[in-house]
């Protein structure tokens, strides 16, 4: 029997799981690159993309910052 309008514990459980990572995304991300040294100024780059577009800026960052870190 459907019921519309009611949430179970499998559409809660969903929306917690999203909610932290679209949460948990930006910070990880703006950690990462405050511990990591790059060439330049990419460090407030990579920091102004996380901070003004939080999601893709995010998925941007981990897609292309590890090639532009510098390498000890």
């Amino acid at each position: 029997m459907f019921i519309s309008g009611v949430i179970g514990p499998i559409e809660i459980s969903l929306i917690i799981g999203v909610f932290l990572f679209l949460f948990l995304l930006p910070i990880i991300a703006i950690i990462d690159i405050v511990r990591s040294r790059f060439t330049g100024n990419n460090n407030i780059v990579f920091i102004l993309i996380v901070v003004f577009m939080p999601i893709l800026g995010s998925l941007i960052y981990f897609i292309i910052g590890p090639s532009r870190k510098i390498r000890d």
